[in-house]
């Protein structure tokens, strides 16, 4: 039989081909051993910053310890700083916003990312707890954009806080140590499932039935008789435990979060499958590149705020003002307007975006999506078909985004959150915009977002992190 010949291509249609159009080849091809094995490395810290820190108050209270280790102090508005100086913000417990003074202060602006650590999860009504057919339950409220039936039949964790009329509080945390307890939405059996398995799937688990099996045995009195005995007894336990009544749950935020430890994922090891990737994918890398960001030119902030998946409303939220007030605070100390430095600054807004997945390929436009091992991810525009909800950056500051990129070959790439009229989501890019400040999206691109098991690389993780370190030192 004969030899196939091979197609030979045009050296000179080859290296036009270099020159101007783009390559979209995987990006572990990109990288050397040495620098694969610092993506593995980094993603260690980051699986531990996953595993303690599953809300917002967690993270919160992870960021104070860390940094205080590296230097970092609580911002007074009446001290003095100078270039170098690492100050805190603590926002309620619930945000917070580290910062390191720059050489030029701000007169220049300030240098912004802005990440969120909130996650979709199941929260706990005012009064949660009942008793139905000698079984004790907690109702719930769900919080952000989730698949209601991804949340039945997996183990669940309790996280919170709970404070008491006189102002003091207990945190809980149940679930995720050797040897805790698990809690757990319960579903219907398929042999009796027949006509919920003819509903649509966003209508065969309803709000109202997630509820949170948290136990069966009843309070032993003589006679075994008596109302809500199971109930009773829990908070029993509870009360044991956490020095608290039901009615205190009424000034409580608990939350029901997954019970699964980040883990690696693949025989290649190469992915990270957990809870919480977003935003904390991006808040862990905007948080180490402000700990490691030792003389900026400009002074930086990492923000790392609540509430982004309901809309960032609140106090702790993006589109409250606690950014503005912290930025005017630092304007004053070097008798500079707050208006005038924002309207210089910079600001990533570093969010997730969605990763191609095969398995779902037609809602994804091929040309215009991330990839898994692709690098951070770019996004000029976010929102919902006709980009609403979108603060979308202009030409000029993606222009030099991109450059910063590839002068310091952090690896990166560029899509869209699906096809245009699939669905779409926000950021909190519109908020920071609208302080007059250059803002764009930037993020790691990730497979199976807002469910109770998400999937990111551990290249894009670390290029995240590369990218807002270079943006910090304005490299």
């Amino acid at each position: 039989m004969a030899k196939k010949e091979e197609k030979q291509e045009n050296p000179e249609v080859e290296a036009l081909k270099e020159k101007l159009l783009i390559n979209r080849k995987n990006g572990f091809f990109s990288l050397t051993d040495e620098k694969v094995k610092k993506a593995d490395d980094y993603c260690e810290g980051y699986k531990d910053f996953l595993n303690q820190c599953k809300t917002e108050r967690e993270c919160v209270n992870f960021s104070i310890r860390e940094a205080e280790k590296q230097g970092f102090v609580p911002f007074d508005p009446e001290a003095a700083y100078h270039p170098g100086d690492k100050v805190y913000y603590n926002n309620r417990g619930k945000s917070i916003i580290l910062a390191v003074i720059g050489k030029n202060g701000c007169r220049d602006g300030v240098r912004i990312i802005a990440a969120h650590i909130d996650s979709p999860r199941l929260d706990l009504k005012p009064y949660p707890l009942y008793e139905a057919n000698d079984l004790a339950l907690f109702k719930s409220h769900y919080y952000g954009g989730i698949k209601k039936y991804q949340w039945t039949t997996i183990p669940l964790a309790m996280h919170g806080r709970v404070v008491r009329k006189d102002g003091t509080y207990v945190d809980v945390r149940v679930g995720d140590d050797p040897g805790d307890p698990l809690f757990c939405v319960t579903d219907l059996l398929p042999h009796l499932g027949a006509e919920q398995m003819k509903k649509p799937l966003s209508q065969a688990i309803e709000g109202e039935n997630l509820n949170v099996l948290i136990g069966s045995r009843p309070v032993r009195t003589k006679d075994g008789k008596g109302e809500d005995l199971v109930k009773l007894n829990v908070m029993r336990l509870i009360n044991e435990k956490y020095g608290i009544t039901e009615e205190d749950f009424v000034s409580g935020e608990i939350e029901f979060v997954p019970a699964f430890r980040a883990s690696d994922m693949g025989f290649d090891r190469s992915m990270i499958c957990a809870y919480g990737h977003d935003d904390r994918v991006c808040a862990y890398p905007a948080f180490t590149a402000a700990l490691n960001c030792k003389a900026p030119k400009n002074t930086i902030l990492a923000v790392l705020a609540d509430k982004e998946e309901i809309g960032s409303m609140g106090n702790t939220g993006m589109d409250s003002s606690f950014l503005h007030y912290f930025v005017d605070a630092l304007a004053q100390k070097e008798g500079l307007e707050g208006r005038d430095v924002l309207t210089h600054s910079k600001c990533l807004s570093a969010d997730v975006g969605a990763a191609f997945d095969p398995q779902y390929a037609s809602v994804y436009e091929a040309r215009n999506s991330c990839y898994l091992n692709g690098g951070v991810g770019l996004f000029k525009y976010t929102g919902a078909r006709g980009k609403s909800g979108s603060s979308d950056a202009s030409a000029e500051f993606m222009a030099e985004i991109r450059d910063m990129l590839c002068r310091n070959d952090v690896l990166w790439q560029t899509g869209e959150l699906g096809k245009v009229d699939a669905g779409g989501g926000g950021t909190v890019a519109l908020f920071i915009a609208n302080l007059n400040v250059d803002v764009v999206d930037m993020g790691v691109p990730v497979l199976s977002m807002h469910a109770p098991l998400e999937v990111v690389s551990k290249i894009d993780v670390h290029m995240a992190y590369r990218a807002f370190k270079v943006f910090f030192e304005g490299k």
